[in-house]
């Protein structure tokens, strides 16, 4: 296993245990309220504390992009960080969140871990040496058809000017699959894409470390990502699509008749 790789997973467990421990007393967690239907727990702060430890520990020189401290230092290697993706889910008591670490390295995507704590499922990949789920090879599903597909999406909860352009989606691809799933985690939906258990996703408007580790997870698992024309440039736009070789290609088609100017790129 890739040292690098290795620090990653420490950093994942090491937040793991604290989220695990808050959960038992989520009652009594001081919360802030970032933007619209944003929300931030002590718990968040500490456990990206935790990760930004391990890794600091160990490169000591290597840049941070993590969502509740934001980006810091100048090195050609990047680790994405989100410390609790489905905060949301997690002040509910609803299991359904994780830990997302990434490394990029001079703009490519490295390694990635994706830890649910909840269940303890590591999903991991390095570059090139393929994706693991508990040290099982991971590979995406064989279905080619959407008809009995099943996908999964995020709703836009923070900025609503598309919302119109989402559920157009939402309908069309409802009608078309057997299910769409909503579960409140991008980086989950995107592991589960890589392990077969989803067939697609896309969602509009992600941050980088919602995306960074999920998608190096799904590439190498056998998949493909991009933005809703197909193309690089999804960690720019925030909007990602994700599926199968087989059903990538139809999903985009399937959204293209309700792309806004906003979402072409």
């Amino acid at each position: 296993m890739h040292p690098m790789l290795n620090t990653a997973i420490k950093a994942a467990r090491r937040a793991g245990n604290i989220i695990n421990r808050a959960a038992q007393n989520i009652d009594v967690l001081t919360v802030t309220q970032k933007a619209a239907n944003d929300y931030v727990s002590e718990v968040d702060r500490e456990a990206e504390s935790a990760i930004i430890r391990v890794i600091h520990d160990a490169y000591p020189s290597h840049s941070i992009l993590a969502e509740e401290s934001g980006a810091s230092g100048d090195s050609e290697y990047v680790w994405i960080i989100d410390p609790l993706d489905g905060t949301t889910n997690f002040l509910h008591g609803f299991p359904q969140y994780a830990v997302s670490i990434a490394l990029s390295h001079k703009g490519v995507l490295s390694q990635a871990v994706v830890y649910d704590p909840v269940r303890n499922e590591l999903f991991t990949a390095t570059r090139g040496r393929g994706a693991y789920l508990n040290d099982h090879r991971m590979r995406v599903s064989k279905r080619t058809k959407l008809q009995g597909c099943l996908l999964a999406t995020g709703f836009p909860f923070k900025e609503f000017s598309l919302i119109d352009n989402y559920l157009a989606m939402f309908k069309d691809l409802a009608q078309k699959t057997s299910g769409i799933r909503r579960a409140g985690a991008a980086t989950l939906d995107l592991a589960y894409v890589a392990a077969g258990r989803a067939d697609g996703f896309w969602e509009i408007g992600l941050a980088p470390w919602d995306m960074a580790a999920g998608c190096l997870l799904i590439t190498e698992a056998g998949g493909l990502v991009g933005n809703f024309l197909g193309n690089t440039g999804y960690m720019e736009s925030g909007n990602l699509v994700a599926a199968n070789p087989k059903l990538f290609s139809q999903l985009i088609q399937s959204l293209a008749p309700y792309l806004a100017d906003r979402l072409k790129k």
